[in-house]
């Protein structure tokens, strides 16, 4: 399940037994029109079908009934069953595809070089057939069954062609064998082909077993992340004995003993010991993270020596894991605008096609002369065998899986095909200040008292504890030793600070537009130090009453070490860097400089921030919004690009399209990078994928024979038509090792 809307559901279930694009075409279609189903979608590289319905009116074995009657399953079992199931069921039609395709080749390889060098041998004919039928009849069974299924249903797919065209080819070589003084009275040669239906057969067996081996390895970078969660773990109990407890069996709150080299099964805080934890597969960063007591620890990453104890917080599918997993798949399973107009071809490929090899047919027995019904038969087969629509299918979701999965691997997470289309595009980027392009870890560094009286520090910190913003806490850590004050009437003033009452006065806590508002009077001496501190790139608090301010507050958020390198990194791309900050003008031009940044804008309110991402568009930007707070959602809902820090709210990385997991700004020209390298290889795919149908169609169909007398073989064809989607799948595992 992946999210719910008042009483809807999406949710996505493996299809089993497509065989083409057009299969996903044709399940997709019956599932649109069921009655309650709001959208539904159907990736053939993924085989998935991921629908949104209305829970009153359907369920999941009304659509499994409805995807079934058009000769395809759904496996719906419970999503921590699906997994393994679907597994099981690849690993047997992989065991069985291999089996068949090497009897195939078998069968079909003495069938072949007696075809093209041995043809007048005695019994030539009698041997090709005898080797060659047990190929058609019985290794090629599903190509028919499976084509019965779709003729049912008033639908064609792929199986339809290669059913069409080897029954032709088979039932024509039989009657010429058996029959040839029909042709030899018409003064014609009785030519066979049973090398063509077998040996097409066998090719597209090949490829196939080829493609499902390739297709796999595209999905690897999801494989690695599940591999990643323990089946068992080391639970201890209150009386200090340990059991051995399957990973399903652990609940939140059990504590859990993690030894040297063993992965961590859920997610928690360590209670007790210290080690370091290799964090790569979720954040991308090699360097291991010291893990004291009261730290947090992921499942999936690996404890390096020593060994801790840590209390379990989230487990099952709320695990930061777990959630990146749903998010890559849900990501892989979309559809880059591109693929809709694929489908839609790939809808009606079929038909056209078998409408073409009628007319070749046709235009051969009109034209052909004496004989044109045997080329016209062969044209026909050739036409058939060669077109296929899977490369068309596969150009673009296969590059998606892969561009998804290398961005997981690498701590990009991307949640849509969409988005990671369209971050090629981006020509300006808005950072955040805090938590984005510093550490989000501010400290005190300087506090200076009007008259040195620092009386009122109670009421500062009492304040300070009810507001949540990261400078209030920063405060709060300084005074540690400061006890509770009661006051009343607290407020937050959104981008500006907060305001409370104490003995019926009024006191502030906030930047110098809030004391301002106020009329609030600033001594010469305060201000001569706000400034100073401004100037060392440090933010300014200011703490007053209601007639004059009581305290100015210096507080600094060192600057990432990655953050100069990927600013300098994304302005050599030619894009346009933008740093919006609430701090005060001499603070953010500090930061700004230090950074590398040549645009920015300071004392920036959160709905600012939206409306400086809408003014960019206006001009005509592709803009990428990167933050990491509660403030930011607006500005990166807004934006056309949307990238979270994974270390910020919960919210920012929910609105986000795009969430970096480490923090690291380096991650985002990664992600161009990324970007720009899928939609490259997509379009690769489908430049070779329409070109190898454009230019093989014509050829199949004889265009050249009236030029050259060149006929294409359709054993040839058929190594074309099961090259041509190894091909594409092969060009988009390419997208694994580009840097």
């Amino acid at each position: 399940m992946a999210t719910t809307n008042q009483n809807t559901i999406t949710q996505t279930f493996p299809v089993l037994g497509m065989s083409c694009a057009s299969c996903a075409s044709s399940a997709e279609s019956i599932v649109t029109h069921e009655n309650g189903v709001v959208n539904a979608s159907v990736n053939f590289a993924t085989g998935n079908l991921t629908v949104e319905y209305i829970t009153s009116v359907t369920n999941a074995e009304i659509l499994q009934k409805a995807v079934q009657s058009v000769g395809y399953d759904l496996l719906v079992e419970d999503v921590t069953k699906q997994q393994d199931t679907l597994e099981e069921i690849h690993e047997k039609r992989f065991r069985e595809l291999k089996i068949k395709t090497i009897w195939a080749v078998i069968l079909s390889l003495p069938v072949v070089i007696i075809g093209m060098f041995f043809m007048n041998m005695p019994y030539a004919n009698e041997i090709m057939w005898i080797f060659s039928t047990p190929v058609v009849v019985w290794i090629g069974r599903d190509f028919y069954l499976n084509a019965w299924k779709q003729a049912k249903h008033k639908s064609a797919n792929m199986d339809t062609l290669v059913a069409l065209s080897v029954s032709i080819a088979y039932l024509f070589s039989v009657f010429n064998m058996f029959f040839s003084d029909f042709w030899l009275q018409r003064e014609l040669q009785a030519h066979v082909y049973f090398e063509a239906s077998s040996a097409i057969i066998a090719f597209i067996l090949l490829g196939k077993l080829l493609e499902e081996k390739a297709k796999g390895n595209t999905s690897s970078a999801i494989k690695k992340l599940m591999g990643l969660q323990p089946k068992t773990v080391t639970v201890i109990f209150a009386d200090g004995t340990e059991k051995l407890t399957n990973i399903e069996d652990v609940k939140t709150g059990d504590v859990i003993l993690v030894k040297s080299g063993e992965k961590i099964a859920v997610d928690g805080i360590v209670t007790s010991g210290n080690s370091y934890v290799d964090e790569s597969m979720l954040s991308g960063e090699s360097v291991p993270v010291l893990k004291n007591e009261d730290e947090k620890v992921f499942a999936g990453t690996i404890n390096q020596k020593g060994s801790f104890q840590f209390k379990a917080v989230k487990v099952g599918k709320e695990t930061v894991l777990a959630q990146i997993i749903k998010t890559v798949q849900d990501a892989q399973a979309s559809k880059a605008p591109v693929q809709k107009l694929v489908d839609k071809i790939a809808g009606v490929f079929v038909p056209v096609v078998i409408g073409i090899a009628v007319l070749t047919f046709i235009l051969w027995f009109i034209l052909g002369g004496d004989t044109g019904i045997v080329h016209g038969l062969l044209a026909a087969v050739t036409v058939l065998v060669i077109a296929c629509p899977c490369a068309l299918g596969l150009a673009t979701p296969t590059a998606i899986i892969v561009g998804v999965g290398k961005g997981a691997e690498k701590g990009i997470l991307i949640k849509d095909a969409i988005s990671l289309e369209l971050a090629k595009k981006i020509n300006a980027i808005v950072l955040d200040k805090t938590g984005t392009i510093t550490e989000g870890k501010p400290r005190v560094t300087d506090i200076r008292w009007q008259n040195d009286d620092d009386a009122a520090k109670n009421i500062l910190v009492s304040i300070e504890k009810k507001s949540e913003h990261p400078l209030a806490e920063a405060v709060v850590k300084h005074f540690t030793e400061i006890a509770n004050t009661t006051i009343s009437q607290f407020e937050s003033l959104t981008g500006k600070g907060a305001r409370a009452n104490y003995n019926d006065e009024t006191y502030f806590v906030g930047n110098k537009k809030l004391l301002a508002e106020h009329n609030i009077e600033i001594t010469k001496e305060l201000q001569q130090f706000a400034q100073e501190w401004g100037l060392q790139s440090k933010t300014i608090i200011w703490f007053a009453n209601s007639k004059q301010a009581l305290a100015v507050i210096a507080i600094s958020d060192k600057i990432k070490e990655t953050s100069i390198q990927a600013v300098n990194e994304i302005q050599e791309m030619g894009i346009d860097v933008y740093m919006l900050t609430g701090d005060n003008e001499a603070t953010a031009k500090a930061i700004a400089k230090q950074a590398g940044i040549k645009h920015y804008k300071s004392e920036v309110l959160p709905l600012q921030k939206a409306d400086f991402v809408r003014e960019l568009q206006r001009k005509g930007k592709v803009v990428a919004m990167v933050g990491d707070g509660i403030n930011d959602s607006t500005a990166l809902a807004t934006a056309d690009v949307s990238i979270a820090m994974g270390k910020g709210s919960d919210i920012a990385m929910d609105v986000a399209k795009m969430t970096i997991i480490s923090s690291d700004l380096t991650k985002i020209p990664q992600a161009i990078r990324l970007s720009k390298q899928t939609v490259a290889t997509i379009k690769q795919n489908l430049f070779w994928a329409f070109i190898y149908n454009l230019i093989g169609i014509p050829i199949a169909a004889g265009v050249l024979y009236s030029i050259n007398g060149f006929l294409l073989n359709p054993m040839i064809a058929g190594a074309a038509m099961a090259m041509s989607s190894v091909s594409v799948v092969s060009n988009s595992l390419r997208l694994k090792w580009k840097k």
